[in-house]
């Protein structure tokens, strides 16, 4: 295959990024018909359809190794000039990144804290369950994520962060109305609280009892922030997996009850990065990691 022209790699992306040939083409201050025709260029020197035209236009699944490879690029070319105190009119560093709803109200957030901001970063950040948060990374959308799944994406490294833990637990009223009798078979009927439709965690937790591939039950809530989960469970819409440092506070004073003490659910944290000599990549993943360690437990 040839060579990949930049000028054609940077106008899939801004075709990308704009949505539409019209738009990308006002961001690169060319024609739209010169939009259309390095795609078509672009297209034809890797034998492969790059861009569906939809509108929104959506990369195939080639063009997402185009578009990664092009954010790539640019993320270099930052650094590139930053290290040679070159200026750069595109503002400070940004860092695009996948995290889950509950990382992000629970020790994400302090952990971003500690990035130095000498330069300075601009986090951007994608919310989005831990199994998928890797389909981002596919994409090219963002340069980093945390995932539940230790196998690294094509073009990354991945390193484990530890382990999340969350409780079983609900409102005491209402596992006195809908709890009373054997867990695995109470937990089958009663409401349950989940993040959205992609949610699997509570399903799991069941079958982990009963061992026989029935999930939760299908009289179930979808409360899709972190916060709202637990009010949910604290308002006795239902029971839920809640995460360890927001459930403890609440079990402490007496606002929810604990409802298998010996069965704490947890799931695996990984970080996952592009393979990149960033600098701006690397002291962010250094401070990740060092958050995580201290936040999360480390597997036994």
């Amino acid at each position: 295959m040839e060579e990949l022209p930049l000028e054609q790699v940077r106008t899939l992306l801004a075709a990308v990024d704009e949505g539409t040939f019209d738009a990308a083409a006002a961001a690169l201050h060319v024609t739209p018909s010169a939009v259309s025709q390095r795609v078509k260029a672009l297209e034809q020197r890797t034998g492969r359809v790059l861009l569906m035209r939809t509108k929104p236009v959506r990369p195939t699944e080639s063009g997402e190794v185009v578009v990664r490879f092009a954010r790539q690029l640019a993320r270099l070319e930052r650094d590139a000039r930053a290290e040679l105190g070159i200026a750069d009119d595109r503002g400070p560093a940004r860092l695009p990144i996948a995290v889950n709803a509950d990382s992000l109200a629970t020790w994400f957030l302090p952990a971003l804290a500690r990035v130095p901001q000498d330069p300075p970063i601009c986090f951007e950040l994608h919310r989005e369950d831990e199994t998928h948060t890797t389909a981002l990374l596919r994409e090219g959308k963002v340069m980093a994520a945390v995932t539940s799944s230790p196998d690294p994406v094509a073009g990354c490294t991945v390193r484990r962060l530890g382990l999340a833990r969350y409780l079983p637990v609900a409102d005491p009223g209402f596992a006195g109305r809908h709890l009373t009798g054997p867990l695995e078979r109470d937990l089958r009927e009663a409401p349950v609280i989940v993040f959205d439709r992609r949610d699997d965690l509570q399903d799991a937790f069941v079958r982990s009892l009963t061992g026989d591939g029935t999930g939760a039950s299908r009289v179930r809530h979808h409360i899709p922030t972190s916060e709202g989960y637990c009010d949910a469970v604290v308002a006795g819409l239902g029971w839920g997996l809640v995460p360890e440092p927001q459930a403890v506070p609440l079990l402490r004073s007496g606002a929810l009850t604990l409802l298998a003490p010996d069965r704490p659910f947890d799931v695996p944290l990984f970080w996952q990065q592009w393979k990149l000599d960033s600098p701006a990549l690397a002291v962010a993943a250094a401070a990740i990691a060092e958050a995580a360690a201290e936040a999360l437990l480390t597997p036994g």
